[in-house]
């Protein structure tokens, strides 16, 4: 039986925007794991705390989301900073995150960057070192979400911690297995039947499409739903029962 988990990246509201919630709390029964924004480009405590306790209730994969300091750009500006600071803004972020769940005497399952942080891991050796060394540093237990095939994936791996290899219901790829940038046309899937078609082809004959017929391989452990997405709960909903439908289990790695 094919197994893989599906995830959630969510907890993304702002005081502005606090009908997200909402949003996050539909998309729930559908997956078997979250990435929850702790602060740094979107979230607050509240949030975090709230969806900790939804998440826990339902016995959903807890893992933290940290993101560079840039709330003005939901976290998707390409930040230089130096391998030392990137390390402690890590830390101090699943720190954040796990002291919620230190409350309900539970402990965080993982750790996913978020936007620019997760892109440039995935191709910048010194980025993956630094998060992965952070997440060893915290708790060595605690399991790396990255992008299929990447940089930070082979950092963690060396570092000795569990990793997940990602891919996306709701993003289209480039021939290098990169993520296609949000700045080009056709970044994002906006059509459920589309994203379930992607999911379906990634995990049945393991390739995903980069453009016409061309595919390339590609592993999926674990499969992202951006909860902030047009179509969110819908796209969970639907990819949730087809996978059921198909006989794939879902759970967490």
């Amino acid at each position: 039986m094919i197994r893989v988990d599906l995830n959630c990246d969510m907890g993304e509201s702002t005081p502005l925007h606090s009908y997200l919630i909402e949003k996050d709390l539909s998309i729930l029964p559908y997956i078997s794991s979250v990435n929850l924004a702790c602060g740094f480009h979107a979230g607050d405590p509240s949030t975090m705390h709230q969806l900790v306790e939804a998440a826990l209730e339902r016995e959903i994969a807890v893992g933290a989301h940290p993101a560079f300091p840039d709330k003005d750009n939901f976290g998707r500006t390409n930040l230089r900073l130096p391998p030392e600071q990137v390390y402690d803004l890590v830390v101090y972020q699943i720190g954040a995150l796990q002291a919620f769940l230190q409350i309900y005497n539970a402990r965080l399952h993982h750790v996913k960057a978020h936007g620019a942080l997760y892109n440039m891991a995935a191709k910048d050796r010194s980025l993956a070192d630094a998060i992965c060394q952070a997440v060893k540093d915290f708790d060595p237990h605690l399991m790396i979400y990255g992008l299929a095939g990447s940089e930070l994936i082979h950092a963690a791996r060396e570092r000795g911690l569990p990793a997940a290899e990602e891919a996306f219901a709701d993003r289209t790829y480039q021939p290098d297995g990169s993520l296609t940038p949000r700045t080009q046309p056709h970044a994002l899937i906006e059509d459920p039947e589309e994203s379930l078609q992607q999911v379906l082809q990634m995990l049945q004959t393991g390739s995903v499409a980069v453009g016409g017929e061309k595919t390339i391989p590609i592993k999926a452990d674990t499969i992202c739903i951006h909860g902030d997405g047009k179509h969110a709960v819908e796209f969970a909903r639907t990819i949730y029962q087809s996978l059921k439908q198909h006989h794939v289990s879902i759970q967490q790695p």
